[in-house]
């Protein structure tokens, strides 16, 4: 069912058609869907109201053993690293195809393992991984060398070729995104991958897979292994047959993976970890609406689970109770927790219980730190059942409170005041994240000055979580290194070979 016509459909639709969908539980590997060599398996919950969704095969060293012997495999082979670039590029945009394609059961898939709104899928994460995998489809046969300039009697000339076997593991939050993120550039540069998705969201990465064979993809080159990330996830970090690990998670975890190269065959790693991200509201910000509009959608979108979630909103003194005033009325009438199998819901629950109850004991922190609850604070009123959390909004607010520092990763923000931009700055920069910022003001020199001194890899004047393909995705800090998206992503899945060639007089 294409995205149009998904997106058609009402609630009534859209409830039958997850309630008939039928879930693939086992690891893909090799090709082939294969139970775990132990048996084992974990439940998948539905953050809506409890209730077991599917036991998913729990990967651990075996399995992760016989997907790296599959990528391996696949990748010596040449069958697809060595594939002519426009014949690889071919199978990337019918795999592309076939993702838009099937937009309804990666919206469902979505929804009921992390409670994401179905409109989000649709009208965001879907066509986000479509466009993922069409532009990285263009970029194979884009990959280039360089040929130097040298002595007559010399050749030299520097190759860039793929890395061998990737380790994709990525997070909940975007469960097909965010793999896209990961896999598509792996596959475009002639990697062979292994996708170990978040063990709360693992249903929609086997259908990932299994289209991609669909699509032309070979035997091998696309492998999935589900499971705990302490089993699956640590046995890839620490695989001696893994080149390189692509991470989007916690900062802790993205330590670890660190970790795990130095003590297996120093892999490459990239990681895009946690955020606490600032927007600093001026007095000359050009449209205060527009300034409340983005910060309401920047901390409430997909239920504040979100990297660069703007958890923290530096607004000037002087226009600091309109903009309160403001931001309540808009995000009352924006954001309004409910069924996410419902098109018109714009929140659905939190991922899990058990994050439920780590936001909760995040909003008791604010209160007891002395910050005050201006909106929200609790579970909505008649969902109590499920994992919902109520868009909160913390004044008195300082910089050096808990609520300030550490990442919520839930619809829970605070107003800090500040005095001058120059203090805005800095209070920004206090923080051991460095994922993203804006800035939002009418003065020129104000912004440029701002976009250069804020300590982020992504920082946004006048808007707030803009971009496309062509813009780079990542840290400063203990946000993580390395880069998605845009073409300097290839670089992290590619190395180069310096080839110099004696040719005589």
């Amino acid at each position: 069912m294409s995205i149009e016509v998904a997106k058609s459909l009402g609630k009534a639709e859209l409830h039958a058609k997850a309630a008939g969908l039928a879930f693939e539980t086992r690891h893909f590997i090799g090709g082939k869907f294969v139970d775990s060599a132990s048996g084992a398996k974990f439940e998948s919950i539905n953050p809506v109201n409890g209730e077991v969704i599917a036991a998913v095969a729990r990967g651990g060293q075996a399995d992760v053993d016989l997907a790296v012997n599959a990528a391996r495999k696949a990748f010596k082979s040449g069958v697809w690293s060595r594939m002519a670039p426009r014949d690889r590029a071919a199978v990337m945009y019918r795999y592309a195809d076939l993702i838009a394609a099937h937009a309804l059961d990666f919206a469902l898939l979505d929804v009921l393992d992390m409670g994401k709104p179905v409109s989000e899928m649709l009208n965001g994460d879907v066509p986000g991984a479509v466009t993922t995998f069409r532009f990285f489809g263009e970029t194979i046969d884009k990959i280039e060398g360089i040929v130097t300039n040298t002595a007559s009697t010399e050749f030299h000339y520097i190759l860039r070729q793929p890395l061998g076997v990737v380790a994709c593991v990525v997070p909940w939050n975007y469960p097909l995104l965010m793999a896209a993120w990961k896999v598509a550039p792996a596959l475009a540069a002639g990697n062979s991958v292994i996708l170990k998705p978040a063990e709360q969201s693992p249903l929609s990465a086997t259908l990932m897979a299994r289209l991609f064979s669909e699509a032309g993809g070979p035997d091998g080159v696309f492998n999935v292994v589900q499971g705990l990330g302490e089993e699956a996830g640590k046995a890839l970090g620490l695989h001696m047959g893994v080149d390189k690990i692509g991470f989007t998670g916690s900062t802790e975890v993205g330590k670890l993976m660190m970790v795990y190269s130095g003590q297996s065959n120093m892999k490459r790693v990239t990681t895009e970890c946690g955020g606490k991200t600032p927007q600093i509201i001026t007095a000359q910000t050009p449209d205060l609406d527009t300034a409340v509009a983005y910060a309401v959608n920047g901390i409430y979108g997909n239920q504040g689970e979100v990297c660069n979630a703007g958890s923290r909103l530096l607004v000037d003194e002087k226009i600091h109770d309109e903009f309160v005033s403001r931001f309540l009325e808009k995000a009352k009438e924006s954001f309004n927790p409910g069924d996410p199998l419902d098109p018109a819901t714009t929140m659905g629950p939190l991922v899990t219980f058990e994050h439920q109850k780590r936001v909760l004991n995040y909003i008791e922190v604010g209160k007891a730190e002395g910050a005050k609850v201006e909106l929200g604070g609790g579970v909505p009123q008649g969902l109590e059942k499920g994992a919902y959390v109520a868009p909160t909004l913390f004044t008195g607010v300082n910089n050096a409170m808990r609520i300030a520092q550490e990442e919520i990763f839930g619809p829970v923000t605070g107003i800090i005041p500040f005095k001058t931009v120059d203090q805005a700055i800095e209070i920004a920069n206090d923080s051991v994240y460095g994922l993203a910022a804006s800035i939002w003001t009418s003065d020129v020199s104000t912004a440029i000055k701002a976009a250069r001194d804020i300590e982020a890899g992504v920082v946004w004047v006048n808007c707030f979580d803009h971009g496309d393909m062509t813009s780079i995705w990542g840290g400063f800090k203990q946000s993580g290194m390395g880069r998605d998206k845009c073409l300097e992503a290839l670089t992290t899945v590619t190395q180069t070979k310096s080839v110099w060639m004696h040719i005589g007089e």
